[in-house]
């Protein structure tokens, strides 16, 4: 099993989530959060004084799939996040080795 982690732009999370549902994902974790890379953030002002705006919303998708779909969820995240400019996110795919259905007590892909 994989987990996949991605940070997206916000703007970008309908479109996300549209396209993992379309792909049969039916489950996933959604947390907003705030980070900062290569973007660097911004300027703005507020009441007259400048101030930087470094760390910026983004939104964390998470997904645990079986092996087998792991590359096409990635390749869905990619596809439906990209704008093509600075900040699009990135995404993270990391081996899980047991997962558990708490209800049912399944254990492993049919926990997924």
């Amino acid at each position: 099993m994989k987990k996949i982690e991605a940070i997206i732009q916000p703007f970008k999370f309908d479109d996300v989530k549209e396209a993992l549902t379309q792909a049969g994902v039916e489950g996933m974790t959604i947390t907003e959060v705030k980070g900062f890379g290569r973007q660097k953030g911004h300027k703005e002002i507020y009441r007259g004084s400048e101030y930087t705006v470094d760390v910026l919303p983004k939104v964390k998708v998470e997904v645990v799939a079986t092996d087998e779909r792991a590359s096409l969820i990635v390749k869905t995240i990619l596809e439906s996040a990209k704008t093509g400019k600075i900040g699009d996110g990135k995404v993270f795919v990391q081996a899980v080795e047991q997962a558990f259905r708490i209800r049912t007590d399944e254990t492993d892909d049919k926990a997924v």
